[in-house]
């Protein structure tokens, strides 16, 4: 806490997809030097565990399909702890700016007087991909790659844009589109994008507990009824998923321990 009357600051910390050792370094430092952390529903406790005992941690929900705190009453609550004179760390899955309201929570606060620092992560399509085992672009397949989602506020398909994510060069990396998949599919086919087009679902992506469902775009929607899953799930559609190695084991995917001294 700052002894002079300062505000304290508020970093916006992307926490990468799950997984501890896939934080950045900076990522780290702002975790273990918060005095407040406000942190999304879906953080690893390895993650969490970095932050000091002393912290003043508040779990402020934000996913799909679940109740959660209000993006207002969020805002209200990083600024009355800056100008309690706090550092800050609201912390994100995936990179902040890519679906994590980043915009909203920056311009908030800027416009009331709180320095504000984003911290950039891993996001889900790019640990996808690594996890298991396939370029998201490639020489004569994928030039390309679009990242999206494919529902609007309320949870509702979106009736637009469906016309660019149909380029056979394009990887689509698809968001929070777990439960339109069959509206999405029907979508990118109406708009020339091939039914036998290759096609990976991967749920819980850059965590040990990951699932890898390879399929076509036509038929996405049916694998994914039969594999039900209940994590957050990415979709990668494009030529380069046919290069997914499903059976792929995230050896590499270990707990972030503290350096003992």
């Amino acid at each position: 806490m700052r002894l002079d009357g300062a505000i304290g600051r508020v970093r916006l910390v992307g926490a990468g997809p799950g997984a501890a050792d896939l934080l950045t370094v900076r990522a780290v430092r702002a975790i273990e030097g918060a005095q407040a952390l406000l942190y999304d529903a879906l953080i690893a406790d390895e993650v969490l565990a970095l932050a000091p005992v002393a912290c003043l941690k508040v779990q402020t929900g934000k996913r799909a399909g679940q109740a959660s705190m209000a993006q207002s009453t969020i805002n209200r609550l990083m600024l009355r702890l800056a100008r309690r004179g706090l550092d800050v760390v609201r912390l994100k899955g995936g990179d902040p700016s890519i679906f994590g309201r980043v915009g909203e929570e920056r311009e908030f606060l800027r416009a009331n007087g709180v320095e504000v620092e984003v911290v950039p992560g891993v996001t889900a399509a790019c640990a996808a991909a690594a996890q298991f085992g396939f370029p998201l672009t490639h020489r004569g397949e994928a030039r390309r790659v679009l990242i999206s989602t494919a529902t609007l506020a309320g949870g509702t398909l979106a009736d637009a844009g469906w016309a660019g994510a149909a380029d056979p060069q394009t990887t689509l990396a698809l968001y929070m589109g777990r439960d339109q998949v069959r509206g999405i599919a029907d979508q990118l086919i109406r708009h020339g994008r091939p039914a036998a087009t290759p096609a990976v679902a991967v749920e819980n992506a850059g965590r040990p507990d990951a699932h890898g469902i390879a399929s076509t775009l036509g038929e996405l929607a049916t694998a994914l009824d039969a594999a039900r899953p209940t994590g957050p799930v990415v979709l990668l559609i494009g030529d380069v998923a046919a290069r997914a190695d499903i059976a792929a084991v995230a050896d590499a995917v270990v707990p972030c321990r503290r350096a003992q001294a």
